[in-house]
Formats: structure tokens, C-alpha cells, sequence
């Protein structure tokens, strides 16, 4: 049962990178893709009827973290404290800019908002990195299963480790350059003419920078902790994410070259996908390593909530799970095709 809710709590971090990944993509390249001001009104408008639906599976898979794994919930909410308040505030603001940015027409009000949606969404882009880097890498958990890490202490990936070090930075950084190339897939399909052309050209410029980065994070992962590839020797049939990662990055190149941007982004999709289920299925079955001591790590087995509870509890999630993919499918299938402004303002 432990297992079951791993993969659940994996698969609803898989669908918010994947879903609000490329609105942030879309806000970190705002000012590359929108020249004028109908241009960026076209780039608000193709995330307009979906961001706050995007951000809702981020709070589900906090809830379901909560119930599954309470344990592992205490010890990140208590050492990540502040990177969570950054991500919180960050989040406000993007909200914020998104919303009043059409309240009052005044270029100084729109740049001032269109700077903060831009700027917020490239910060949460390199937070969510960070936060992976530190799972994967570890963090200095004591005997009681907590702990406090500073924001950062030498940059180093050993001995009293800070939430910042150069494994951590290269993380953030990868996850603003992949989801970045996500947003502009997206952007190509839901837009026309010059944004549209803009936005494919962006995506096939960014895609050699993130196939670098790729086999990089590959290299300095196996290097920073090794036993990423216990499970591999294991389960021989791990050897198959690797390959979905060559072959959708392929396939991005390719559709964006064609000029398919369904395939495109469906690619980039895919690819993401690959990238957090590599990322899960080698961590399993541990949820948050020590960096300390191996035998102080959080595994699926020390930090789950009882038997019952997850058997109880899976009843009612399949439910809601249920009704927010009959939301997600509704609104998608609602406001699927190209972005059409005439003359009307964003809200």
C-alpha cells in the first residue's frame, strides 16, 4: 500500500509540473515572446482560462503528501521552511499579476505587472529545481527523522549542506531552461502568425541547451549520490526510462522543425514525464535521504500513516481524483484551439 501511494503522490507532481510547467515556461519567456503590448495580451490569454487550474493539482499533492507520508510532510514543511514561504510568496505574486494586470489601463501598471508575472514565474521555475536537487541529493537529517537546512553554508553537495550548492543550482537551473522550451511548445500551438513563428524558433534554440543539460544532470546525479542506480541493478527494466527521454527529446526537435506543435508539445510532455518518474524510481523507496547518516533517510515504510487509513483513504481519493480529471479534460477540451483576441481585454 506504501508503494501504491508513492506512485500516486509521484504521478500528481508529475501532472503539476507538466500542466503548470508551461505556464511558468510561458511567464519566463513573456518578454521574449510578447514585443507589443496585443502580443502580450495574446500570451496572457493562452494560459488565462487554465493557470489556476494548473496551480490546483500543486495543493492536491500537498494534501495527499499529508495524508500518506505525514512524517515525511513534518520534516520538509519544518527544514524547507523558508524555501516554502519563497515558493508562497512567489506564487501570490504571479496570481496577483495575472489578474490586475488588465485593471487599469496604463503602460507603467501593465510593465510594472507584466515584470513581476515574468520575474515570479522564473524564480518558481528554478525554486522547483532547487527542491528536487535537494531530494535527490539528500538533506541533514538527525535521529528523530528533522532538519534545518540554511539557505546556503559552502556550496558543497557534502558535510553541513545548505539548500543552495552548485548540484541544487544546476537543478534550478535546468528546470527553468526545460520548462521554459515547454511554455514556448505551447505557446507555438495556441498561437498564430509572429508569436506563434517566434515561439517554435525559441523552443528549437532552447532544445540544445536542454539535451546538454540532460546528459549533464545524468553525470553529476550518478556522481552526487550514486545509489540512483541501485534500483536499476535491481529492476533491469528501469533502463526503459532512459530511452523515453532520448526518444521524446528527438521527437521535440523533430515536430518543431515540421511544424507540428500538438506533437511538439505532447513530446515535451512526455519528456517531463520521464525526467520525474527516473527521478521517483530512483529514489524508491526512500522519500527524502540524510545526507548525515543512510540510516536516518525517510522511506516509504518509516514515514507512511497507518494501513488502514491509506486503504480508507485511497476510496475517497479515486473519487476526487476522478472529478478534478473531469474538470481538467471539461476546460481543455473547452478552450482548446488557437488564441483569438478581437479587440477584447484579458481577465
Amino acid at each position: 500500500m506504501e508503494t501504491l501511494w508513492f506512485m500516486l503522490v509521484a504521478f500528481l507532481l508529475t501532472a503539476y509540473v507538466v500542466l503548470d510547467g508551461f505556464d511558468l515556461g510561458v511567464g519566463a519567456i513573456h518578454f521574449l515572446l510578447g514585443k507589443t503590448e496585443h502580443e502580450r495580451r495574446v500570451t496572457f490569454q493562452a494560459i488565462g482560462p487554465v493557470w489556476d487550474g494548473n496551480e490546483v493539482w500543486l495543493v492536491v499533492a500537498g494534501g495527499t503528501l499529508f495524508f500518506a507520508f505525514p512524517r515525511l510532510y513534518a520534516a520538509s514543511f519544518s527544514g524547507f521552511y523558508l524555501p516554502l514561504m519563497i515558493v508562497l510568496w512567489l506564487l501570490i505574486l504571479r496570481g496577483v499579476a495575472l489578474e490586475c494586470r488588465s485593471h487599469h489601463v496604463s503602460p507603467v501598471w501593465r510593465s510594472f505587472f507584466d515584470f513581476i508575472f515574468s520575474a515570479a514565474s522564473m524564480l518558481l521555475a528554478v525554486v522547483f529545481g532547487v527542491a528536487l536537487g535537494n531530494v535527490i541529493r539528500g538533506v541533514p537529517l538527525n535521529a528523530d527523522g528533522y532538519f534545518f537546512a540554511p539557505l546556503w553554508t559552502d556550496f558543497r553537495t557534502t558535510g553541513q549542506v545548505g539548500v543552495l550548492d552548485w548540484y541544487t543550482v544546476l537543478t534550478g537551473l535546468m528546470a527553468l531552461l526545460v520548462l521554459s522550451m515547454h511554455g514556448a511548445l505551447w505557446m507555438a500551438l495556441k498561437t498564430e502568425g509572429e508569436v506563434n513563428a517566434r515561439a517554435r524558433t525559441l523552443a528549437i534554440r532552447l532544445w540544445g541547451p536542454a539535451v546538454v543539460l540532460t546528459g549533464l544532470s545524468l553525470v553529476v546525479t550518478i556522481s552526487v549520490r550514486p545509489q540512483v542506480l541501485d534500483n536499476v541493478r535491481v529492476y533491469s527494466w528501469g533502463w526503459v526510462i532512459p530511452i523515453v527521454v532520448v526518444v521524446s527529446l528527438l521527437a521535440i526537435f523533430i515536430y518543431s522543425r515540421k511544424g507540428s506543435d500538438l506533437r511538439a508539445f505532447l513530446a515535451s510532455s512526455v519528456y517531463l514525464t520521464a525526467m520525474l518518474a527516473g527521478a521517483a524510481f530512483a529514489l524508491y523507496p526512500y522519500v527524502l535521504p540524510s545526507s548525515t547518516d543512510p540510516s536516518f533517510s525517510l522511506t516509504i515504510a518509516n514515514t507512511a500513516a497507518r494501513a488502514y487509513g491509506l486503504r480508507v483513504g485511497l476510496v475517497w481519493w479515486t473519487i476526487g481524483i476522478i472529478l478534478a480529471l473531469g474538470y481538467v479534460t471539461f476546460v481543455y477540451r473547452h478552450f482548446a484551439g488557437k488564441v483569438a483576441l478581437e479587440g477584447e481585454e484579458h481577465s
